[in-house]
């Protein structure tokens, strides 16, 4: 069955830039207890876009939303004091914008957002305003 994706939603990790994937992961399975990740990909302070789930599965990205959506995130959004602020390197910036450009082409009705956008989210996620930067995408 293909699931109808409305949204695609843009995350920060809220970590340091130098956070390991595996520390992410380790971090839904015993902290939060999912069986599943909370983003489809994590693009890395270099650019490389990090496949965490294919886009037929529900990750855990926006509690409510996830079956309609696809999580993306970029490792960062927090300074040295875990304020929220956009971390996001020329590299990440460039391969997140690549990324939404392909999905957006293979879902072009889906509304690209920040995770602070849906409805009831209290955080700053992803830490700018993805919702106006990508809104021509």
């Amino acid at each position: 069955k293909v699931r109808t994706i409305k949204y695609i939603a843009v995350h920060c990790t809220a970590t340091s830039q130098k956070t390991s994937i595996a520390a992410i992961q380790r971090y839904w399975k015993i902290n939060l207890g999912w069986k599943m990740p909370g983003y489809h990909f994590i693009v890395m302070p270099d650019g490389e876009i990090v496949s965490l789930l294919p886009i037929e599965q529900v990750s855990n990205g926006v509690a409510g939303f996830n079956s309609a959506l696809i999580n993306i995130a970029y490792l960062g959004g927090v300074d040295a004091k875990n304020v929220p602020q956009d971390t996001r390197t020329p590299q990440q910036k460039a391969s997140l914008l690549k990324l939404l450009k392909e999905l957006k082409q293979k879902f072009p009705t889906a509304t690209i957002q920040g995770h602070r956008d849906f409805p009831k989210v209290k955080k700053a996620c992803p830490s700018f305003d993805a919702k106006n930067e990508y809104k021509n995408v």
